[in-house]
């Protein structure tokens, strides 16, 4: 007999009461997980992805291994990239590499669209074995929001201060807008491709967007931002937006047509409300604590909860996500002091 699927995360992003407090871990699949190490000694991330089985395996391990409420699906921001023409590569220890950085409007010019179907038809068919054979629990299907994918591809790879980036935006706006454009409708395309094949939330990661001020947010980017959830919202699926450092960026987060803002450790569940945020709240445990005895993980992750059950609408999460040095069997055991402790306490 069929487990019953659990909905307690799509519930829960839709503001409604739950019996307990769902989690999920950012960066759940992969990185400190045994099985996956071993496959990474035969397997680059880009090669994991293509090959749907194995990819489906990586999403559904943290799910069975954990027991959290919901998976999300094993790739990276960068993987709809080289089907517009950017020559990316993922190296160990680094990040993304691109190898044609751009640097011009002819560079902008020069990118392409994207046809999910043909060009990452191995990441839909994951979505569907995972939705219609494997999964109990929801699937998280995710993009990369403009200013962080367009960071990458002006920097040429991870950056400290994203100074070719903002000086781009500053002096190259007619560039800055039309790649804006071009990178929203991939965005949007690829995101409503993977609502189709059956991801049930999707959230969009703006990393690293905190590294502007808001003058800078709303002329140059929360235009785009609008733009994208506004379609996406037809779907009727809950959007998520989660930025780095991006604090002084949450009231404008907060008038997107979003459902729900994933907060950094930076910020608590209470700040964030004291500052008139309304949306769903989602995080935000600082990664480091799991690397520190259980007393005071079990500490800091009771006063997020509390203030999560205090104000009614929050998902837990990390404020960032999971480091190699974690080990899986800490984040067992936090899963299920959240979900007792949360169902105790309501």
């Amino acid at each position: 007999m069929a487990n019953k699927f659990n909905d307690t995360i799509i519930r829960a992003y839709k503001g409604e009461s739950t019996n307990y407090t769902p989690v999920w871990f950012m960066r759940q699949a992969g990185r400190s997980q045994p099985e996956y190490r071993k496959l990474k000694e035969k397997y680059s991330l880009f090669e994991i992805t293509h090959q749907p089985e194995l990819c489906a395996y990586v999403t559904r391990l943290p799910v069975e291994n954990y027991n959290v409420d919901a998976a999300i699906l094993y790739k990276d921001i960068m993987s709809p990239l080289p089907a517009i023409g950017v020559d990316v590569e993922i190296k160990s220890g680094i990040g993304p590499v691109i190898d044609n950085p751009i640097a011009s409007l002819r560079d902008v010019e020069k990118l392409g669209a994207i046809d999910p179907q043909s060009d990452v038809p191995y990441v839909l068919e994951t979505i569907r074995l995972l939705t219609q054979e494997q999964l109990q629990v929801p699937l998280i299907g995710f993009s990369g929001a403009p200013f962080t994918l367009a960071s990458y591809m002006i920097e040429g790879g991870p950056s400290k201060n994203y100074s070719k980036t903002k000086a781009f935006m500053y002096q190259q706006r007619e560039a800055w807008f039309l790649l804006m454009d071009k990178l929203a409708d991939m965005t949007i395309t690829y995101v409503e491709a993977q609502i189709e094949d059956g991801a049930q939330a999707i959230q969009i990661f703006d990393s690293w967007v905190g590294n502007l001020n808001a003058s800078d947010y709303r002329i140059f980017i929360k235009p785009v931002m609008t733009r994208i959830f506004s379609e996406l919202q037809r779907h009727d699926v809950p959007l998520i937006l989660f930025g780095v450092g991006a604090r002084h960026l949450l009231m404008e987060f907060n008038n997107l047509p979003v459902d729900v803002i994933g907060l950094d450790w930076r910020t608590s569940v209470q700040e964030a409300r004291n500052m008139g945020v309304t949306k769903v709240l989602q995080g935000n445990l600082d990664p480091a604590i799991l690397l520190t005895e259980w007393e005071m993980l079990e500490k800091r992750t009771q006063a997020i909860l509390d203030e999560g059950l205090a104000d009614g609408n929050h998902v837990f999460n990390l404020g960032h996500g999971v480091t190699p040095d974690i080990q899986p069997a800490t984040l067992k055991r936090l899963t299920a002091f959240i979900h007792e402790y949360s169902q105790r306490n309501r």
